[in-house]
């Protein structure tokens, strides 16, 4: 794996944002804003292929400390707001999401609805708690898509694709939403509030 990242072949080379230790780092925020090491929710679309490695990679995660893992799968909007009551009315400490383009798509919806149910969840892109959303903790894209921007520039003055690396995402930010915090009822800990690149005081 290392291997094929740092010589693609062929014409293949940029950047990923793919990280293996992102979901136990997730899974870290979770237990800082809520302790206690009870059932952690997880909604994701099973229709999307890189969920079940992300999945498997916070499984492996929660067994270090046997914290039991409950997946609701949602393949439409309406299972995205059913996977949230489900998980609040489970008695989860807490949901973290496994992003893709259905979850994106209802960013809004679901911190309604973590409001509404008052559960924390942990998203994987600032753009949910800008949205509304409690706290996210994932690859800082801007830094991501600057660095394509570069790939592009060198390939344009001539360096050859197979002469790149695949990039693997070394910029991480923590963005936390005060006010969704105050909305459920939660208390961010100092230690997170000193270690978020963002607070937001306000939803978007």
């Amino acid at each position: 794996m290392i291997n094929s990242l740092s010589r693609p072949g062929g014409n293949v080379t940029g950047v990923t944002s793919e990280a293996s230790d992102v979901m136990g780092k997730r899974l870290q925020v979770l237990n800082e804003l809520v302790p206690g090491k009870r059932t952690v929710a997880v909604l994701m679309n099973p229709d999307t292929p890189f969920s079940s490695q992300a999945l498997r990679e916070l499984k492996a995660a929660a067994a270090e400390t046997a914290q039991p893992i409950q997946v609701f799968e949602a393949r439409n909007a309406d299972q995205v707001v059913t996977g949230v009551d489900g998980a609040a009315q489970g008695g989860a400490a807490g949901l973290i999401t496994l992003e893709d383009a259905l979850l994106a798509s209802t960013r809004r919806q679901i911190a309604e609805r973590a409001i509404t149910t008052r559960l924390p969840i942990v998203y994987g892109s600032r753009a949910f708690p800008e949205a509304g959303g409690l706290i996210s903790y994932g690859v800082d894209r801007r830094q991501m898509y600057r660095r394509a921007a570069e790939y592009v520039d060198m390939i344009l003055k001539g360096t050859k694709p197979a002469e790149l690396p695949v990039e693997q995402p070394t910029k991480f930010e923590l963005v936390i939403n005060l006010k969704a915090a105050k909305a459920i009822g939660l208390e961010v800990p100092e230690k997170l509030l000193a270690l978020a690149d963002e607070v937001i005081e306000s939803s978007g």
